[in-house]
């Protein structure tokens, strides 16, 4: 199997589809907008300025979608990394159910470009998610069903044990919410078709192109770059967990985390010895496992957050110990691929897209639910620059919270650890 050795070996660099490298950037360049940062959020604001018939220079430091970006689960689903009763309690309930819909209106936006462009090598699996929890607590889960219909509109169903049981042969779930809404794609391919649109309607791209500052005292601004400079009218920055110094002010507000990944080998039919359904799976733990059966007989499992950046020795084997804490049936599945992403957090948890007292705009923070907020985030800064909408104020409750750096990422770590006992204590408490 041939994969693309400009990326990390991944299931979805394994299964890339056509990638040329774009050239760097050489000399300099007078435009409308420069995105520095070619993600999911950079790609989506990039693509919507161009369709709005804007000129614009997108540059990144790598590859296209080299980061978090195209190295994730690959779940499509509403809603934010915080939970929607944290939001309202802090925006309050009107602004809360208008960011949710925000985040609906974000899935769609996914699967409608992907419909629209032909992205055939985008693999959309229409199984939904389920969300399952390792305590039996069913009340809780209705109730969390209920207030979802009756808050936020969502339609969300409720799984007991027995259906659960089969669809998955695991002694470690007790209940579930299904979003049939919900579906999965391959991230990577999403953002390579999202790049070559852009570049169709006259955007252009710039790879192995790092930015070094902004010079944002006057207009217009001055991107100074690896091999060049490109002035704009305005500068988007959409770097999430690799967002570096040279940002302060941003990359002081989020917490570079990682999250680990791996692939199976083929399981052929020992597979649905332990898994019979199509749809993707996570639990509800701080640091939930999140999986999903790929072409056909794989298993692509996640797990794991730390604020420690490097990538962990014997990353393979810690995941594939939680899959077989899970489900036994899979001892000695051999692991293919196994990797780890930047994601960027929050204090609060949720997206920070705005703009800063300099002039800068901003998407970052998109951990934990990045595949629906980075499509609203570059809506939603797209809109404000073509045409003056002013929803991403929306967002302004969420601001630059000041995460202090390593004491931030040492707290973080803690809540962390804090959190797995809780779990722990909660699924102990479950089996007495």
């Amino acid at each position: 199997m041939a994969w693309s050795m400009a990326y990390p070996d991944t299931y979805y660099a394994r299964t890339i589809a056509p990638a040329p490298e774009r050239t760097k950037l050489d000399g300099g360049l007078r435009t409308e907008i420069c995105v520095v940062g070619a993600g999911l959020a950079g790609l989506t604001t990039a693509l919507e300025l161009a369709r709005a018939g804007r000129t614009v220079v997108l540059v990144e430091a790598d590859r296209i979608a080299w980061g978090a970006s195209g190295r994730n689960g690959g779940f499509v689903s509403s809603g934010y990394a915080c939970s929607m009763a944290s939001v309202a309690a802090r925006a309050g309930p009107d602004h809360a159910r208008a960011l949710f819909d925000l985040s609906v209106d974000g899935v769609e936006y996914v699967r409608g470009t992907i419909a629209a462009l032909g992205l055939a090598d985008a693999q959309i699996s229409e199984a939904g998610c389920l969300g399952v929890i390792r305590y039996d607590d069913r009340d809780a889960m209705l109730r969390q069903r209920d207030a979802a219909l009756a808050d936020y509109g969502e339609t969300l169903e409720y799984w007991p044990q027995d259906r659960i049981a089969r669809s998955l042969s695991s002694t470690c779930y007790h209940h579930g919410l299904f979003d049939a809404r919900a579906f999965q794609f391959h991230p990577l391919n999403y953002a390579l078709g999202l790049a070559a649109e852009f570049e169709r309607l006259g955007g252009l791209v710039f790879e192995k192109t790092a930015v070094r500052s902004v010079e944002s005292g006057t207009r217009p601004l001055k991107v100074i770059a690896d091999g060049g400079t490109v002035t704009a009218d305005h500068v988007v920055i959409a770097c999430g967990g690799y967002t570096g110094p040279q940002f302060k002010t941003l990359s002081r507000a989020i917490l570079p985390v990682a999250t680990y990944v791996m692939l199976t080998e083929p399981l052929g039919d020992r597979l649905h010895e332990a898994i019979r359904t199509e749809a993707a799976i996570f639990d509800d733990r701080w640091a939930a496992d999140y999986y999903r059966v790929v072409d056909g007989d794989r298993v692509l499992w996640g797990g794991h957050i730390t604020t420690a950046t490097r990538e962990p020795r014997r990353l393979a084997d810690r995941l594939y110990r939680d899959m077989v804490a899970v489900y036994p049936q899979l001892e000695g599945a051999r692991v293919e691929a196994a990797w780890s992403g930047l994601m960027s957090y929050a204090l609060h948890r949720m997206p920070q897209i705005g703009r800063s007292p300099d002039g800068l705009w901003y998407a970052q923070a998109f951990g934990g639910h990045g595949m629906n907020t980075t499509a609203v985030a570059g809506q939603l800064i797209a809109g404000a620059i073509a045409a003056g909408d002013d929803r991403w104020r929306l967002f302004e409750p969420f601001g630059l919270d000041r995460t202090w750096g390593g004491l931030g990422r040492t707290g973080v770590q803690a809540t962390y650890w804090t959190y797995r006992v809780r779990d722990w204590w909660q699924e102990r408490g479950a089996g007495q």
